[in-house]
């Protein structure tokens, strides 16, 4: 990854995906910095993602340099894709995303950019202090536990905290990062970052009192289900051929034992009978098996197609949005 020289980071551009957010804006807005070490201006943006409310009139009237709405509500991962795109294109060298529902400590935000500053990090997520947060239930601190160790395993990072939306991200990552679900972005970024060699760090931020209910998760086991599908597709997506394998190695192993426990009866027992139901079985788990393998060929191919696309694209968004 390219990086910048410390003397050429001047404008840090922090966004805030919003949804009929004019109870909780006021109080983010008055907590964040307009003065970050490292950075000559910081300026503040907002995504309107189809609000019906006075969203965008209080944000204007509470200073934000920049609003960008969607005429429909797109979801969370398209907001947020929306404020890269938007950050890139007002020559931001690095942006930060925080929530409309203050619950990052806006004082926190010197800490997650200085990695990227000091050119340590291309991505770096605030780290909750989730064991000590009041309002989180034990099962959703064991789910969030659960959920960022299976981020890391797919991902090779060691984020602690793989939902935390805080999070702040060079302008070269920033031309990388490209999200295909709707419902969030925070897991399936995090797996793209580590597949694609970013450096990706944590540091450890504080959190505010709860100010309204979570949008994301309405219930957990839907929230379980949405997260376990994110996490497979993504995994599907970037590492197809181990994806497809996986799915077709336990069909080849159950083929094979029947197709050998076969012959074996077949070679050495006196008692042989025909036992053609357990051979044809085993054949049939062998074909399912080198379907599921030939398939596993086809998606690595194409995914090294989208892989060279995506370069191109990275570098003629570089070329554009730096000229």
């Amino acid at each position: 990854m390219v990086t910048m020289s410390r003397d050429s980071f001047r404008l840090l551009i922090i966004q805030i995906p919003c949804l009929n957010e004019e109870g909780t804006l006021p109080a983010t807005l008055a907590d964040l910095p307009r003065e970050v070490d490292g950075f000559d201006r910081v300026e503040w943006l907002i995504i309107d993602d189809g609000s019906t409310d006075d969203t965008v009139r209080i944000a204007r009237e509470c200073g934000v340099d920049h609003v960008v709405s969607h005429p429909a509500n797109r979801g969370l991962a398209a907001a947020y894709m929306t404020g890269l795109e938007t950050a890139l294109g007002l020559g931001a060298d690095v942006i930060v995303n925080t929530d409309a529902d203050n619950q990052y400590d806006a004082s926190n935000i010197g800490d997650l950019t200085a990695p990227v500053v000091a050119g340590l990090a291309d991505l770096v997520v605030g780290e909750r202090p989730i064991e000590q947060i009041d309002e989180f239930s034990r099962v959703k601190k064991l789910l969030q536990r659960a959920g960022s160790r299976v981020v890391r395993a797919f991902s090779g990072t060691d984020v602690r905290d793989a939902a935390s939306g805080f999070r702040a991200v060079s302008r070269s990552a920033a031309m990388r990062l490209r999200v295909f679900g709707r419902y969030t972005y925070t897991m399936e970024t995090l797996v793209q970052a580590g597949w694609e060699g970013l450096r990706v760090v944590s540091v450890p931020v504080g959190v505010n009192a709860k100010t309204r209910e979570s949008r994301l998760v309405k219930s957990i086991p839907r929230y379980v289900f949405r997260s376990a599908t994110t996490i497979v597709r993504t995994f599907a997506l970037y590492k197809p051929f181990r994806f497809f394998a996986l799915i077709g190695t336990p069909f080849l192993i159950l083929g094979s034992a029947l197709v050998v426990r076969w012959f074996a009866y077949y070679l050495f027992s006196d008692a042989y009978s025909s036992r053609l139901p357990s051979l044809f079985l085993g054949l049939g788990a062998i074909l399912l098996a080198v379907q599921f393998f030939i398939v596993a060929f086809i998606a690595d191919l194409l995914s090294a197609n989208r892989r060279l696309a995506a370069e191109q694209l990275w570098r003629q968004r570089r070329d554009d949005l730096d000229d």
